[in-house]
């Protein structure tokens, strides 16, 4: 159990911690608020995160665009 929970903590998109750092809020508290409001609502929220992590990938990418630093 711990190598699939070390697993998905390595290739996720981040987004639970990215919303916990800015709002103060617990990482495990979102990501239990994201799996219930999807079982809630028939999966609405997976939309929302999804929609989040590109966004937050998309970001990253022109991020590096504009510093060709970061290219090493």
């Amino acid at each position: 159990m711990e190598k699939i929970k070390l697993f998905f903590q390595e290739r996720a998109f981040g987004v639970c911690s990215k919303l916990g750092e800015k709002l103060h809020f617990p990482i495990d508290s979102i990501r239990l608020f994201f799996i219930y409001s999807s079982f809630i609502t028939l999966g609405s929220p997976i939309i929302i995160y999804v929609s989040l992590a590109m966004t937050m990938k998309l970001r990253k990418y022109f991020r590096r665009m504009n510093n060709p630093i970061l290219f090493d």
